[in-house]
């Protein structure tokens, strides 16, 4: 997110909610932006077990999904924390199903429904070129 150094409102409202799926506190994140600033490493947290990350995963995409005007750079956080979580293509599919759920239970208006579904769709594919991308960058593949 720090990559452009610009913090867009999208990109915060996926820290924010990322923040509180880890359960960091209020003051964690702005500890954490600065320590990024200023080249510090910081404490490990504690480890998420695989259900976790999943959910993890699945809140903050359903977060980007609900705001269609996501840009690169939050595609981007999704595929890194693809990565990072090690969700393969399998539990992606996953993921993305139980999206679709939740869409098609949310909302009762059917246009609203078609509109998100389709942002759905979008976001995926989006996600999952930039995840390709990323994982052969982070290991070494060509």
């Amino acid at each position: 997110m720090l990559l452009d150094g610009v913090l867009t409102r999208e990109e915060k409202r996926l820290i924010i909610r990322l923040s509180s799926c880890l359960n960091l506190e209020p003051h964690q994140p702005a500890e954490i932006y600065q320590a990024i600033i200023d080249g510090v490493d910081t404490e490990d947290g504690e480890l998420l077990s695989a259900d976790e990350q999943h959910e993890i995963y699945k809140t903050v995409f359903e977060v980007a999904i609900i705001n269609a005007s996501l840009s690169k750079d939050e595609f981007r956080v999704m595929a890194h924390l693809r990565d990072i979580f090690a969700i393969d293509d399998e539990e992606h599919d996953l993921v993305e199903r139980e999206l679709r759920d939740m869409v098609k239970q949310r909302f009762e208006d059917p246009n609203m429904v078609e509109k998100t579904l389709n942002n759905l769709r979008d976001s995926v594919r989006v996600v999952t070129t930039l995840f390709d991308n990323v994982r052969k960058k982070n290991h070494g593949e060509t």
